[in-house]
């Protein structure tokens, strides 16, 4: 018997696979053959699959959709095949998703009455709409908290994937920092990336458990020239000096592993450093406006350097005012992160703004979920959140409660690899 494979999006031919009666290891090979069906290719509009193939994953220098649902894992087996095989069939899986399709070869709705569909099929009829799939493995996946090697990796642990220091006035929480892997869900429709991230926690039932996951809307940088800069929930511009795709010098510099920098199943690949940090609104909403200004070093209006008249005048460190006080203040939160002050240290920012409720005092419960990719976080976040976390006038109005750190290995680019293949082999 064939069988439709059948697109929520859109039809795209028939498949020759017999599905009656198919056990467990033939829907996984199937799943894995469909991986490597050809790509669409990204386009301009937002309803447009992106490429999941490629020398880098998707999901780091591609443009930044508007919404984000991420999500850390605990791997909860003992069984390093397990792992592996669970990491093949969310290959399949993304590969899939991200070119519009079901996560699962039989799909939502056209599999047997009696038996759970393989997708769950929120996202029916629903296009593409930009999704990226991006996976990470966190330090605990190499050796966990009580010194456990589960699975035979420890020595296969990157030197710059090292446990992050606890850095000045942060109050993590530890039930939503960590976690063994992670995947980044980007698309520009919120139940699209919802529906990728609850795929996959299907799929990886007794292997993996999710520790905690973070909604994200109104995304607060830009990767590309061609995005506007959005704005945060201070009301000012975010990310106007970020690493853009068009960078490729910098990028090699400051974003992408090269050969020697560590084990060669990074190269290509890039670190991860999420933080959670919860922005106490209702105080700054009654801060004025020139405060503000001085406190983060660009006017709230036009996004320009104190200083300056347009938002991508370069920032003058040693400018001064009328009282030859310096416009851009030592304490100032762009001066602060500026690579000048960081040995030139620089990172490609993708976060997001929250709001998760009300913490039940009348306040609301948001702020900034910070995305941050790098090529070595010990010469790149760590140094420039030290100084952040020393100095920044800001951290009165900021509180750093989750923190994770991943590595992020380079892209699937032929039929058979599969996310991470090179860290098991």
């Amino acid at each position: 018997m064939t069988e439709k494979r059948l697109s929520r999006r859109r039809a795209i031919g028939i498949a020759g696979a017999g599905v009656a009666g198919v056990g467990i290891a033939g829907v996984t090979g199937a799943a894995l053959r469909g991986a490597f069906d050809p790509p669409l290719s990204a386009g301009a509009s937002p309803s447009d699959a992106v490429d999941f193939h490629g020398e880098h994953q998707a999901g780091i220098t591609t443009e930044v959709p508007d919404r984000l649902h991420f999500v850390a894992f605990d791997v909860v087996t003992k069984d390093r095949a397990r792992l592996v095989e669970l990491l093949q069939d969310w290959t399949a899986a993304a590969a899939r998703m991200t070119a519009g399709q079901d996560a699962g070869v039989i799909g939502a709705v056209n599999g047997s009455p009696e038996a759970p569909p393989d997708d769950t099929g929120e996202a029916l009829s629903l296009p593409p709409s930009g999704l990226t799939l991006t996976v990470g493995f966190g330090p605990s996946l190499f050796r966990d908290a009580d010194g456990r090697d589960r699975f035979g990796l420890a020595e296969r642990r990157p030197a710059a994937l090292a446990d992050l220091p606890r850095f000045p006035g942060e109050a993590l929480r530890p039930e939503i920092s960590g976690g063994d892997l992670c995947v980044q869900a980007c698309a520009n429709d919120p139940q699209v990336a919802v529906h990728a991230i609850r795929n996959l926690a299907r799929i990886g039932m007794g292997v993996v458990s999710v520790r905690w996951s973070q909604l994200g809307f109104g995304r607060t940088s830009s990767t590309s020239r061609d995005q506007a800069t959005p704005r945060n929930l201070f009301g000012f511009k975010d990310g106007t000096a970020n690493l853009k795709i068009e960078d490729t010098a910098l990028l090699r510099e400051q974003l992408w592993v090269q050969p020697g920098d560590g084990p060669e199943w990074m190269t290509g690949g890039a670190y991860l450093v999420t933080r959670k940090i919860r922005m106490i609104i209702e105080t700054w909403d009654r801060t004025s406006l020139g405060e503000q200004e001085e406190l983060v070093g660009r006017a709230k209006g036009s996004g320009a350097p104190l200083g300056q008249h347009d938002e991508f005048d370069p920032i003058n460190l040693k400018a001064t005012g009328p009282d030859d006080r310096p416009r851009i203040t030592e304490t100032a939160h762009v001066r602060l992160a500026h690579p000048d002050q960081n040995n030139g240290a620089r990172l490609l920012r993708r976060g997001y703004n929250y709001v998760d409720g009300s913490d039940g005092l009348g306040r609301l419960d948001a702020g900034l979920f910070f995305i941050a990719y790098q090529r070595d976080p010990r010469r790149q976040f760590v140094p420039i959140q030290t100084q952040l976390a020393r100095h920044d006038g800001l951290n009165e109005y900021l509180r750093h409660v989750s923190s994770g750190l991943f590595a992020c290995p380079p892209g699937v680019r032929e039929p058979g690899d599969f996310w991470g293949r090179a860290l098991f082999d």
